[in-house]
């Protein structure tokens, strides 16, 4: 008789055993393609008031960036779900390498058209970024069997970290090749930026290499209409209706935040803390600081990151760190000269890194948790409001002093850290009240 063991084959069919698909290989893939394009577009950043001081051209073409970021952010969502997250990443990066070159031989019409298109760009590559790895993040957690939330985290943390990195490599890159450069003389700059041309040109190449996601939304039938009024519709649905969404409203303010904070560190701490006591020398060796521990920072986060819980705890530690830096800044601080000079800006810098590599990661991780099905447009809020904070930054610089910016950021923490827990209460109430009904 035969034995039933000879029934069973010795090799099984590809159809019932599957090995799980990793997604990580596409989250290294986004991360490192990012550190190309923003080790090199960030530097720039860092040098345009400089480089393009004349008539205040350089100050000038930011602030239009980030007014015209602030517009385009809000059709960012349409554009990402018509083309797919991954079309729109590749053609966001294009605004950068035109920026960039732009800066070769800059021009007031060149640049303020670059600075127009840049923030058109960059609106759809941070909509798409938030997208992509949200939706990788989940599809990474349902085909391994793996917690969501914490697969969320991760990835945030992992792209952020490495995201945060680029100021301390585009930083010290600066540093290396403008360091025999003398004033007035334009030939390391032009060296700089064509070296900066080709990394982003290797990052945009690795790009391509991304795999497509599964986010069924990208293929919504709504986008694929063209009409005026099909696009107002849109718009109004994916842009004016979320705020109807009281999660939502509450996390507007840490938006806010954390665009100012971005633009205090660009505008306001190094050229009213970091250049007099350090000179004009040292600003790249404190953004290389604040790079580092926003990296380190992100990563950290990421890991701890598993549920809403854990993110109103690491959100509460990062808003502590910046409370007790603008409150010392607000209160205390003045100009020091000797080591009192050198260790006061860094520790500032450190509290500046902390903070934004929480905010970020934890911010876009919320996000990825209380809005799965509606992500472009609650990706494209937080652009919207983070682009807009920053534009309000640069062209209120010129008139308003460091306490009263340190003051209104104070404010503004104050009401961001209270809406958030006044979420937190709420999301948990929401969970808790069905269980116990039942």
């Amino acid at each position: 008789m035969a034995s039933v063991d000879e029934n069973i084959p010795f090799v099984e069919s590809d159809s019932l055993v599957q090995t799980p698909k990793s997604r990580t290989k596409d989250v290294h893939i986004l991360s490192t393609a990012f550190l190309l394009v923003f080790l090199a577009y960030g530097a720039v950043q860092n040098l345009e008031s400089t480089v393009n001081a004349d008539g205040d051209l350089g100050t000038t073409c930011l602030g239009i960036l980030y007014v015209s970021f602030t517009f385009f952010s809000l059709f960012a969502s349409l554009v990402v779900r018509k083309m797919g997250s991954k079309k729109a990443l590749v053609l966001g990066t294009s605004g950068y390498w035109l920026f960039t070159a732009a800066n070769l031989k800059p021009s007031w019409y060149m640049m303020v058209l670059a600075s127009l298109y840049m923030g058109f760009a960059a609106s759809i590559i941070w909509v798409g970024q938030g997208t992509y790895l949200t939706s990788t993040a989940r599809s990474h957690a349902k085909d391994c069997n793996l917690h969501e939330g914490t697969v969320i985290g991760n990835f945030n943390g992992e792209f952020f970290g490495m995201f945060a990195s680029h100021q301390v490599i585009g930083n010290l890159l600066t540093l290396l090749l403008l360091r025999d450069s003398t004033e007035g003389d334009t030939s390391g700059t032009t060296l700089l930026f064509i070296v900066f041309l080709c990394i982003m040109t290797l990052g945009i190449v690795l790009m391509c290499f991304l795999h497509k996601t599964d986010n069924k939304e990208e293929d919504n039938p709504e986008a694929s209409s063209i009409g005026f009024f099909s696009i107002v519709a849109f718009v109004s649905k994916l842009v004016i209706a979320p705020l109807s969404d009281i999660r939502l409203l509450l996390i507007i303010p840490f938006f806010a935040y954390s665009g100012l904070q971005q633009a205090f560190v660009w505008a306001e701490f190094t050229k009213k803390i970091v250049k007099p006591t350090l000179g004009e020398s040292g600003v790249g060796g404190l953004m290389a600081v604040y790079g580092a521990f926003d990296a380190l920072c992100s990563v950290v986060a990421g890991r701890f990151t598993s549920s809403l819980s854990s993110i109103t705890w690491i959100v509460a530690g990062g808003s502590f760190a910046q409370a007790v830096m603008l409150l010392w800044i607000l209160l205390k601080y003045s100009t020091t000269s000797g080591a009192l000079g050198i260790i006061y800006p860094l520790l500032m810098a450190s509290a500046l890194g902390i903070g934004d590599g929480v905010f970020n990661t934890q911010l876009n991780a919320l996000l990825g948790m209380l809005f799965k099905h509606d992500m472009e447009a609650a990706f494209a809020q937080l652009k919207l409001w983070q682009s807009g904070s920053i534009a309000v930054v640069f062209f209120l610089m010129p008139y308003v002093s460091l306490r009263v910016m340190v003051l209104i950021m104070l404010l503004v923490l104050l009401v961001a850290v209270s809406a958030f827990f006044h979420l937190t209460l709420r999301v948990e109430r929401a969970f808790t009240y069905p269980a116990e009904a039942n």
